[in-house]
């Protein structure tokens, strides 16, 4: 595989290689990551991870933590590996190949506090012709549902799952958390700039809870020329921001 050059991420907290044909890592990798806030020792799952941008940007911003990643690609696997050694976190993450619509892989994943995905845009349809691309957009078939199980699988009670979607899939992903008792779900908007229809959507879920689904204020990405201060703000490291004020007393307590 031909990669590019050295791409930097959060600020050049994060070194990425990538293909250098293919569905380049970016904002959605940076944003899921941000949604993610992990303890020192905390296991987390990266399902689809690509050449590793997403978990790469989480061990960076949360020092301690640990990842497995699954990647179907065995190339895209390998640079997953290669890119954590050089980043110099080759010992925080396990890359396992594997799809994950596979039960066994299912089973070796370890007992995990978090599971993030990107997983590709679309189930079926006609997909590009360069394959790594095509990895990126089409799902050969495999639904939102089987990667919503496959992130609720390793998490125990209280785990979060993560998915960044196309906002065209917003029903299908909740839907799909909902099928694996996945609740409390949470949907935070980008919306490219103020006033258009959003184009990306985070919808996060937590095991055993009964808490109501909740629409946030989301997220404006661009304004004149560049990013908003609050997008800017993310791309260079900041956490994205769940609790917001109005919020109170909406957690429901985990299911007996």
């Amino acid at each position: 595989m031909r990669t590019g050059p050295v791409q930097g991420l959060l600020g050049g907290k994060v070194r990425l290689r990538q293909p250098d044909t293919g569905l380049g890592a970016g904002l959605d990798a940076v944003m899921l990551a941000a949604s993610v806030a992990a303890a020192p020792g905390a296991m987390v799952l990266d399902a689809g991870c690509g050449a590793g941008a997403v978990f790469l940007c989480v061990l960076a911003r949360c020092p301690g933590a640990r990842a497995v990643a699954v990647e179907r690609d065995p190339e895209l696997a390998a640079l997953a590996r290669e890119n954590a050694a050089l980043n110099g976190w080759a010992d925080r993450v396990e890359v396992l190949e594997g799809d994950v619509s596979d039960p066994g892989l299912r089973a070796r994943l370890p007992r995990c506090d978090q599971a993030v995905s990107n997983p590709p845009f679309w189930a079926g349809g006609s997909p590009p012709p360069d394959p790594h691309r095509a990895g990126a957009t089409h799902g050969g078939g495999v639904g939102l549902g089987k990667w919503a199980a496959f992130l609720a699988a390793p998490l125990g009670r209280g785990g979060r799952a993560v998915f960044v979607l196309p906002a065209a899939r917003l029903d299908e992903g909740i839907l799909s958390l909902r099928a694996a008792r996945l609740g409390g779900i949470e949907v935070m908007p980008f919306w490219p700039r103020a006033g258009r229809a959003a184009g990306r959507v985070l919808l996060r879920a937590r095991r055993a809870t009964r808490a109501p689904a909740t629409l946030l204020p989301g997220l404006v990405l661009h304004e004149g020329q560049g990013w908003t201060p609050a997008a800017d703000a993310v791309l260079r490291g900041a956490p994205l921001l769940w609790d917001v004020p109005g919020r109170g007393g909406r957690d429901a307590p985990p299911d007996g």
